[in-house]
């Protein structure tokens, strides 16, 4: 019979790891016990150890294969975010370049107007 011990996690463990290890060990406690009482998993060695490992690492692969969508999913959204970002950022870069051509084109005005009025300085 082999005993398994609850591993200790470390002070610099992940405790989400260590959590996520305490539900397979709990899940394989679950399966050898239903296999020790059932009379097709009285042989260990044989059919009952295959479908254990079988149905645990079905479970890894799903779990798996649905976080890679997920962050395929997250890849997707932040590089249409980022391609928003970029056309923000050029629509504010023509905004400021119309501003300053703005902005010139009403100071050549005013000094061109000053200068035609002969240099005078009624500003108050």
């Amino acid at each position: 019979m082999t005993n398994i011990r609850p591993v200790r996690p470390d002070d610099d463990g992940d405790a989400a790891d260590t959590e996520f290890e305490g539900e397979i060990r709990e899940f394989i406690r679950r399966d050898v016990t239903s296999l020790r009482k059932s009379p097709e998993g009285s042989d260990l060695s044989g059919n009952g150890v295959g479908t254990l490992i079988q149905r645990v690492s079905g479970t890894t692969v799903n779990e798996i294969e649905n976080l890679i969508l997920e962050l395929q999913s997250m890849q997707d959204s932040l590089r249409n975010e980022g391609e928003r970002v970029q056309r923000e950022i050029a629509g504010y870069v023509h905004l400021s370049q119309a501003a300053n051509t703005s902005i010139k084109l009403i100071t050549d005005g005013v000094s061109q107007w000053k200068s035609a009025r002969g240099g005078e300085s009624n500003w108050r």
